[in-house]
């Protein structure tokens, strides 16, 4: 043979000079054949949707991978600043639909689908949804990335490839059960496998002092057990621009795949033992933590992730720069998604010191310069704290620094406040006691440069409760920003509908600029505009009747009132709250008070954590409410009540567009932001909610009238805590009276009494901290008000143009504008244009 070697010159040349690929239908026609028939090997017999997807989905990528090679040159060649974006979840949901909207090609698409004879949506239907992610904290990682990559800023999601998402949600009886989301089975052709960049990952081991020679003590971590871990690349398309940013997810594989010593001797499980302890690392989102094996593997997943990302970017760095850091600080930048990537601060100081050879104050000004932490929670209990005794034995070298981090901070500490010995307990990294633990939203508030709350209600309440003694030492620190969500999923894709309408009247550009919504404003008074507005919500609800018919088996009348509330079920999230309104109409049908009545279909949806009894208590409530209600001739033509199971961002992408009336109804003071609500205010829902979170801000836009506002704020809720007395609260409202009864008597439980007696006695209870009947009667007052203007053909129809006109404040490209202008400071890097 006689091989030629190309040059480094010849070999890029030869890689870049293809011609693009063509975007027109007679392309898209010819590759999808050839992808069917030689890649995948089908022909004209098989009648599976799988390889169509398959082929589609290969088609799509392939044009993905050319704007993903340029924007990865255009970042290469600007050597610009970069984000680090580092999430525990990324709820990204199907991919096909975004990449066909994003790359422009969504109606072209459509078209090459039927000159084959196929379904766009037939296709659709077989992808899996990514849930790599628990509900709002992972989709809103995945509107971020959508945003970033729109707005061409130079952005890298880190994550974890978990083999098992959020579990599949089944109801068995009225009863949640939870199914293994094996969302893997068939694979995923979005991701690229790029085994060349994985990295090692320690744990366990010791820590020893060693000096080379003359020359500086230093620390090593040694006898570790290791596991690799290896990348899995997704595309993120922005829209329409030719930039394609990249999530990184990192999946488990042991160093060795087994011992052949312990094999040959006959000892098989004990041979495989550490492929699969290492594999077990990204099985599953979230395990049970409440064992404490689930407390260690939760651990070994936030290192896993914070670990093998950092030394990503060190490497690519010194790549590139050599082990001059000098520089480092100014060209990146690590934003800590809530506290589960904490461990990131310690680990950067690890890496820069012991695998670079770095001082600690160098290491430290890094650090410190480099990180930025987001808080998603004001629920104390959900600040994750780890026992010193675990960080000792898992991560010994991690439990070091961090000592040392505790000791230099709270010096600073008391050179402020001398002798405040209650202050240096209270902000301590490490919490006292007879079992020691790490605070990881201490920690990561200590390293970072900022601190974001993510509604403005929200960020105060850090500010003067949960992170009071930090703000009084670092008051520029803390600043807010707003959640938001991405339009082109959540209005573009999911409400084509309107979308054309929009198109046809405000003009087309609004997916990438939402501000242009309040040019809906003056069309509020055009009676025609009005019929068309009513005309696509039609649609929608007959769309979301039959996923409700087809899911749950109850037919919802598009002429009712859809009354929505979907989200994580949870005890601050008031799925009770509203179930105790239903059952008050369903009691008001049975006395006959119908008079002035609206039809009212209710859906609810959510998963419980597999462990909350109280949770998943409330659902079976749902369910045997649904029953009965569902199953009354009397009250079937005017409630009908439904509960979605599986609750997913497919099913979102039909539930948005299609409501009503958007439930967000949580205790005062409880609820960061929410996302939900965004999305359906940007569909033309209206809401009924309470002042917390993001609620505040959409009232604001949209106006006292046109948002139905009840029950206590913050600060009353903290004050009626000190002399709650909820059967006062009872006794003083019939109607409440008459709800408690029913369920106190087994009326929507005859076969299992005393099932719903916790939740009788937490509604009762004077340590109800959700102090749910106190808002109860504001609560009812208000759903009388919504059912009373929906009756009101048209001026419900002018609130929900408003609510969609104002939603532009909502945008997730507003929000990254605001985390890039004051945090991030990325220029805008267009990708490198096509050949």
């Amino acid at each position: 043979m006689n091989d030629k070697l190309l040059t480094q010159s010849q070999l890029s040349a030869s890689l870049t000079d293809l011609p693009p690929l063509g975007m027109d239908v007679l392309s898209l026609v010819d590759d999808f054949r050839r992808y069917y028939t030689h890649t995948l090997g089908r022909d004209r017999h098989c009648r599976s949707a799988h390889y169509a997807y398959q082929a589609l989905v290969l088609i799509l990528r392939e044009r993905l991978l050319e704007r993903w090679k340029q924007t990865r040159y255009a970042y290469e060649e600007a050597d610009c600043k970069q984000a680090y974006y580092l999430s525990l979840e990324f709820l990204m949901g199907r991919a096909l639909g975004n990449a066909m909207l994003n790359l422009g090609l969504d109606e072209n698409t459509t078209l090459a689908l039927q000159c084959l004879g196929m379904e766009l949506e037939e296709l659709a239907e077989a992808e899996h949804d990514a849930g790599l992610g628990n509900g709002g904290l992972g989709r809103l990682a995945a509107c971020f990335l959508d945003s970033c990559a729109t707005m061409q800023l130079p952005v890298t999601g880190y994550g974890i490839h978990y083999d098992y998402g959020m579990f599949r949600q089944e109801i068995v009886g009225g009863e949640q059960v939870e199914e293994p989301d094996h969302w893997l089975r068939d694979g995923n052709p979005w991701e690229i496998e790029r085994p060349e960049y994985t990295q090692r990952v320690h744990f366990g081991g010791r820590t020893e002092l060693h000096r080379d020679g003359a020359g500086p003590l230093t620390v090593r971590w040694v006898d570790t057990s290791d596991v690799l871990a290896v990348p899995y690349d997704v595309p993120v398309p922005g829209y329409r621009n030719g930039t394609v940013n990249t999530l990184r997810l990192w999946k488990a594989a042991a160093t060795d795949e087994f011992d052949l010593g312990e094999f040959n001797a006959g000892f098989y499980p004990e041979s495989v033992a550490a492929k699969n302890t290492a594999e077990q690392i990204t099985l599953v989102l979230y395990p049970n933590d409440t064992s404490e094996n689930g407390k260690e593997l939760r651990l070994r997943q936030q290192y896993f992730l914070a670990s093998a990302s950092l030394q990503d970017v060190l490497a690519r760095w010194v790549g590139t720069h050599g082990h001059d850091f000098s520089r480092f600080a100014e060209k990146n930048v690590f934003q800590l998604n809530d506290t589960h990537p904490s461990c990131a601060v310690a680990e950067l100081m690890r890496l820069l010191m012991d695998e670079h050879g770095l001082g600690w104050d160098q290491a430290w000004e890094i650090t410190s310069r480099t990180m930025a932490y987001t808080n998603h929670t004001l629920l104390p209990e959900a600040l994750e704290k780890w026992p010193a005794r675990l960080f000792r034995h898992l991560l010994p070298r991690l439990l070091e620094i961090i000592f040392e981090i505790n000791a230099r901070f709270l010096a600073e500490v008391a050179r402020h406040w001398p002798g405040d010995t209650g202050r240096l307990r209270r902000m301590s990294v490490i919490e006292e006691g007879p079992e020691p633990m790490v605070r990881m939203a201490y920690l990561a508030i200590v390293a970072s440069s900022s601190v974001n709350g993510v509604a403005a209600l929200h960020s105060r309440l850090l500010a003067e409760g949960l992170f009071r003694d930090f703000y009084d030492l670092w008051p520029r620190k803390f600043n807010n920003k707003t959640n938001g969500v991405t339009p082109r999923r959540w209005l573009a894709w999911c409400n084509p509908g309107l979308g054309r309408l929009l198109d046809e009247t405000i003009g087309v550009g609004w997916e990438a600029d939402l501000d242009r919504l309040h040019r809906l404003l003056p069309l509020v008074e055009d009676g025609a505009f009005r019929e068309r507005w009513r005309r696509v919500k039609r649609a929608n609800k007959e769309r979301l009747a039959r996923l409700v018919a087809a899911e749950c088996g109850v037919e919802f009348d598009p002429q009712a009132l859809f009354d929505v509330q979907v989200k994580r079920i949870h005890e601050y999230k008031r799925q009770l709250l509203n179930v105790l309104h239903v059952i008050h109409l369903y009691d008001r049908i049975k006395r006959g008070d119908t008079a002035d009545w609206t039809p009212r279909c209710v859906l609810i949806g959510g998963k419980a954590a597999p462990g909350y009894f109280m949770a998943k208590r409330i659902i079976k409530l749902i369910n045997n409410v649904a029953t009965v209600i569902n199953a009354d001739p009397e009250a079937v033509p005017l409630l009908k009540v439904a509960f979605l199971p599986n609750y997913r961002v497919s099913a979102m992408e039909t539930i948005a567009p299609g409501t009503d009336l958007s439930e967000q109804i949580s205790t005062a003071g409880k609820e960061a932001s929410g996302t939900g609500n965004m999305k359906f205010m940007m569909n033309g829902a209206v809401t009924i909610g309470t002042l917390d979170g993001a609620n505040i801000e959409i009232r604001e836009e949209v106006g006292d009238e046109n948002f139905f506002l009840f029950g206590l704020t913050a600060e009353q809720v903290e004050e009626r805590r000190h002399h709650y007395d909820p059967m006062a609260v009872v006794a003083a409202d019939d109607e409440l009276a008459r709800v408690l009864r029913l369920l106190e008597c087994g009326h929507f439980n005859q076969f299992d009494p005393g099932i719903f007696d916790p939740i009788v006695h937490s509604i009762t209870s004077p340590h109800d901290p959700w102090l749910t009947a106190a808002d109860f009667r504001s609560y009812v007052e208000a759903q009388k008000r919504a059912a009373a203007v929906f009756r009101d053909v048209e001026g419900w129809t002018r609130m929900s143009i408003r609510n969609t006109a104002c939603s532009g404040r909502f945008s997730t490209d507003r929000t990254m504008r605001e985390y890039n202008d004051e945090i991030w400071h990325l220029p805008q890097v267009p990708a490198k244009p096509m050949a």
